[in-house]
């Protein structure tokens, strides 16, 4: 754990230190895109932020091939090189994207690139456990083409929720958290030496979004673009593929006692199934939602607008940083709810618990909906919006004070763009 725990925090220190350098270097190469209909941010912000990104993944992997146990699994595996091949492809990609606006379909064509490259080197789905049926071993053209499907969805749900400050590098990082824990688990818990570049996966990926999101939360300094959307997009499907299509279930020896006693002891086998959708859920959502949306109005399915998930927390009266946060919790709960039934399927508070939380997160979705009003003796110490109409009126018109009039020769002329005017340039002190 310690070596781990040594990985992540090179990973994280790595990204948030070259993050810096490369705000600059975007800024002067000009990828600060203009303002579009469909962006939530006010003022010109640089992107290019997966190139700290890629650098970190490449410190962690650099990191972790020199360390006493997790050199075994470079030398076990060829999974890491076979990750650091379709990162650095579908990185380019990105960086591409992001300073040029390339095709949608080009880049589509290119991730599908990135996933054969990880194909051919071994980083590919064997089998599938199938409930009722047992583990069917796939061919060669079943397991690439799901390989290749798994990947560009993962990739593409991904760049479909980076719309808000932090959203997508918050919502990958709790992912891969939980993921770490359920790979982890699977290679002590079972012994199982296949699981251990999932882990390592995870873990990298967990450090690429700690050492960002400092960067990227709201107001961001920085955005990470396509090139690094796509990049830990890329990541966290290489661990669900990893873990999916490298064990075999017969190694865990889960196929003892009686008929009830196997079916919830297989649970930890189908997780690998569930495990990569419950990650993805919210964006995967978000994506379905978002084709069905664009197809019915006639438009491709690429095109952008602002009808995610997230533009619509903002539109029912939700503050950008509780947007987020939302979409944080229902992300932790939908993973670490799916973690905690591999666990103990058998437990009945573990569903409770889900449901019990599923209502907090409904109450909170619906809070913009219902604005609280304080007594009357409180009305003092809380914000106008809190207050009762009355209230507000004679607390406006007591403040209100007669404007003293100026002869126009003692007033000062005032430059057009000037700090301070109406408080809307981004340079200087906001009145």
């Amino acid at each position: 754990m310690r070596e781990y725990l040594l990985t992540l925090c090179v990973t994280a220190a790595v990204t948030y230190l070259l993050t810096g350098p490369v705000r600059k270097f975007a800024i002067v190469a000009g990828a600060m895109p203009e303002i579009r209909a469909r962006d939530v941010h006010r003022e010109p912000t640089p992107r290019l932020g997966g190139i700290a990104m890629f650098f970190g993944l490449c410190a962690g992997l650099l990191v972790a091939d020199h360390l006493t146990n997790l050199n075994q699994v470079f030398e076990d595996s060829n999974e890491p090189r076979a990750l650091l091949s379709g990162a650095a492809l579908i990185w380019l990609i990105g960086v591409l994207d992001d300073k040029f606006e390339i095709d949608a379909l080009i880049k589509l064509g290119g991730q599908m690139i990135a996933a054969g490259v990880m194909v051919v080197q071994g980083l590919t789905i064997l089998w599938l456990p199938v409930p009722g049926v047992g583990t069917v071993a796939l061919t060669q053209w079943q397991g690439t083409l799901l390989t290749v499907a798994l990947v560009v969805i993962t990739i593409n749900a991904v760049n479909f929720v980076d719309g808000l400050d932090g959203l997508a590098a918050g919502m990958v990082c709790i992912a891969a958290c939980a993921f770490f824990l359920y790979a982890y688990r699977i290679w002590y818990g079972y012994n199982i030496e296949a699981a251990a570049p999932a882990t390592l996966f995870a873990v990298i990926l967990m450090g690429m979004c700690l050492g960002f999101l400092p960067h990227n939360m709201h107001p961001a300094r920085i955005f990470m673009g396509d090139s690094g959307s796509m990049l830990i997009g890329l990541v966290l499907a290489a661990g669900a593929i990893s873990v999916t299509g490298q064990i075999d279930p017969d190694v865990m020896k889960l196929f003892s006692g009686s008929e009830r006693n196997a079916v919830h002891q297989m649970v930890p086998v189908y997780i690998p199934l569930v495990m990569p959708l419950t990650i993805i859920a919210i964006p995967a959502a978000d994506l379905v939602l978002a084709i069905v949306r664009r197809t019915w109005r006639g438009q491709s399915p690429f095109a952008a607008d602002r009808g995610h998930l997230h533009h619509r927390l903002l539109e029912i009266g939700h503050s950008h940083s509780r947007a987020v946060l939302i979409m944080y919790f229902w992300s932790a709960l939908i993973a670490f709810g799916a973690l905690a039934y591999s666990v103990n399927s058998a437990s009945m508070w573990i569903v409770l618990g889900v449901v019990f939380l599923s209502a907090i997160g409904l109450i909170l979705l619906l809070l913009p909906r219902f604005t609280p009003r304080a007594p009357r003796w409180a009305e003092r110490f809380v914000p106008p919006r809190y207050r009762r109409r009355g209230a507000v009126v004679a607390a406006v018109e007591s403040a209100a004070v007669e404007p003293v009039a100026v002869p126009e020769e003692q007033r000062e002329p005032v430059t057009a763009g000037a700090s301070g005017v109406n408080g809307a340039t981004a340079v200087g002190h906001r009145r």
